[in-house]
C-alpha cells in the first residue's frame, strides 16, 4: 500500500513484551533481588531503578521451569545469529531456564526490554552463564548485555538491539531489521540491493532504523497511546544517524542526506510480518540498486573520485607507496574473511583521461588472484562512460593506488591518498 500523502499512519500495538532466558544446571542459589541490588552502582539510572521497580510489580515475572518445560530454541538459528560451540553447549547442558518477561506500553524507554535484559544479565552474573534473548534469537554474555543497555546520559547503541540480517536472490540482496519491534514498529525492508553493497547497505538501514526510531517515540510521547503514529513517507538519512546507531556520535558523518520512500508492504499470512519498505524517491530514473548504491557513496566518506595525481616525492607518491605496501597483507585478510564486521574494503585505481589520470573508488568482491581484482564501481567515472556506481568491474592490482576499509561511520583503515586530500594538499599535473 503506497500513501501518496506526505505521511504513512503506521498501527501501534496495544502493548509489548520482551523474554529473556538464564540457561542453568540446577537452581538458581540468589534471588532476581539480590541479583540485581549486586548491579548498583554499575549500572546506571534510571534502569537499575527500573528494573527494581519492575521486579516488585505485576508487569515482570521470573519462572525458574525444567528445559523441557520450555519450546526447544532452533540452533542452526541461534548458530546463524552469533552463537559459539560452547554457548550451545552450556544451553544442551542445563536443567533448568530462568525465564524473565516484561510487559510495558509502548513508547519512550522501552521499559520492557531494560527491565528485563538487566534482570536477566543480573541471575546469569551470579550462575556464571549466558543470556539468551529470545526476541533477537542472540546469546549474550552478562558483560556485554549490561553494556548494552543506556549510560549516564541515557544513550543506547542501536546495533545492540537491532539487527540487519539479509539473503540473496535473483534480483540482488534482500535486507531486513530484526528488532524494531522491541519498541512496537514494523521492521525495515530493502529489496534488490546489489551484492558489493552487502555491509554498506546494512550500516544505511541501521541509520534509517534510527532515524526511523526517532520519529516513532516522538509520535507516542502523549500520556494516551495513539492507534497510529505519523511517519514520513520521505525518510532522511544522514551519516550522523549512522554514526549514532553504531554509538560514534564523535563521528557525525556531515556528509549529504539521501532520501528513502517509506511504503508499507503488509503481510497477507497472518502469521507472517508487515514491513515497511525503503525504496527510492520518486521521480529516481533507472533501477533501485542503482540509486542504493548512490545513497552509500553519498553517506560514506572517502570513496569519491578525483583526477589528481601525484608529483614523485610528494606527500600523495608516499600515501600511495604506503597503501600498495599493504596491498598483500589486506587480500590475504580479505581472503581469510579476517575483516572486522560490518566493514567494506574498496580499493581506488586510475583510469586513464586527457588532464591524466582519473581515480575512483571500487567495492571488492573477489581477489582470487594476486594480479586481478574484482569488485563494483563506488562511483561515476567522468572518462569512461561505462564506469557508472555498481557496474561490474575488474582492476589490474598494478593500477591501485590506495585501499580503506569503510564501516558505518566512514574510513577505520587504509586511506592514505584520501588523507592527503583532506590535509589539504591536491597535486596537480606538471
Amino acid at each position: 500500500m503506497l500513501i501518496t500523502d506526505d505521511f504513512l499512519p503506521v498501527p501501534v500495538p496495544e502493548s509489548l513484551d520482551a523474554t529473556y532466558l538464564v540457561p542453568i544446571v540446577g537452581l538458581p542459589k540468589v534471588s532476581p533481588k539480590t541479583a540485581v541490588e549486586g548491579l548498583a552502582g554499575r549500572l546506571a539510572e534510571p534502569v537499575h531503578g527500573l528494573a527494581k521497580q519492575m521486579l516488585d510489580s505485576p508487569l515482570m515475572t521470573v519462572d525458574t521451569r525444567q528445559v523441557s518445560e520450555f519450546p526447544e530454541l532452533p540452533p542452526d538459528l541461534l548458530t546463524a545469529f552469533g552463537a559459539t560451540e560452547a554457548q550451545l553447549a552450556r544451553l544442551a547442558a542445563a536443567t533448568h531456564l530462568v525465564v524473565v518477561q516484561a510487559e510495558y506500553r509502548p513508547g519512550w524507554p522501552p521499559a520492557h526490554e531494560w527491565a528485563a535484559r538487566a534482570v536477566a544479565a543480573a541471575i546469569a552474573e551470579t550462575v556464571g552463564g549466558d543470556v539468551v534473548d529470545v526476541f533477537g534469537l542472540q546469546f549474550l554474555d552478562p558483560a556485554a548485555a549490561l553494556r548494552s543497555l543506556p549510560d549516564e546520559q541515557g544513550r543506547v547503541r542501536l546495533v545492540d538491539w537491532v539487527l540487519v540480517p539479509y539473503s540473496s536472490d535473483a534480483d540482488g540482496l534482500w535486507f531486513t531489521t530484526k528488532g524494531l519491534r522491541r519498541f512496537g514498529l514494523l521492521e525495515l525492508q530493502t529489496q534488490g540491493v546489489p551484492d558489493h553493497l552487502t555491509r554498506a547497505w546494512g550500516a544505511v538501514m541501521t541509520g534509517a532504523a534510527r532515524r526511523l526510531l526517532r520519529d516513532w517515540t516522538e509520535g507516542l510521547a502523549g500520556e494516551e497511546v495513539p492507534a497510529f503514529v505519523q511517519l514520513p513517507v520521505l525518510a532522511t538519512v544522514t551519516g550522523h544517524d549512522i554514526a549514532v546507531a553504531y554509538g560514534n556520535p564523535e563521528q557525525h558523518g556531515a556528509t549529504a542526506p539521501v532520501l528513502l520512500r517509506l511504503e508499507l508492504d503488509p503481510a497477507t499470512d497472518p502469521d507472517a510480518d508487515s514491513f515497511l519498505s525503503l525504496n527510492p524517491p520518486p521521480g529516481h530514473p533507472g533501477p533501485a540498486g542503482r540509486y542504493f548504491a548512490a545513497a552509500c557513496a553519498t553517506l560514506f566518506d572517502g570513496i569519491q573520485p578525483d583526477v589528481r595525481y601525484a608529483r614523485p616525492g610528494d606527500a600523495m607518491s608516499k600515501a600511495i607507496a604506503v597503501a600498495r605496501a599493504g596491498l598483500g597483507d589486506i587480500r590475504a585478510r580479505f581472503l581469510a574473511n579476517q575483516l572486522p564486521v560490518e566493514t567494506q574494503l574498496v580499493v581506488k585505481y586510475g583510469l586513464p583521461g586527457d588532464d591524466g589520470p582519473e581515480f575512483v573508488w571500487a567495492g571488492v568482491t573477489s581477489w582470487e588472484s594476486p594480479e586481478r581484482i574484482v569488485g563494483a564501481s563506488a562511483s561515476d567515472a567522468a572518462t569512461d562512460p561505462t564506469v557508472r556506481i555498481g557496474a561490474p568491474v575488474v582492476v589490474e592490482a598494478s593500477d591501485v593506488v590506495d585501499w580503506a576499509l569503510l564501516d558505518g561511520t566512514g574510513v577505520i583503515e587504509g586511506g592514505w591518498t584520501q588523507a592527503v586530500l583532506d590535509a589539504g594538499e591536491r597535486p596537480t599535473a606538471d
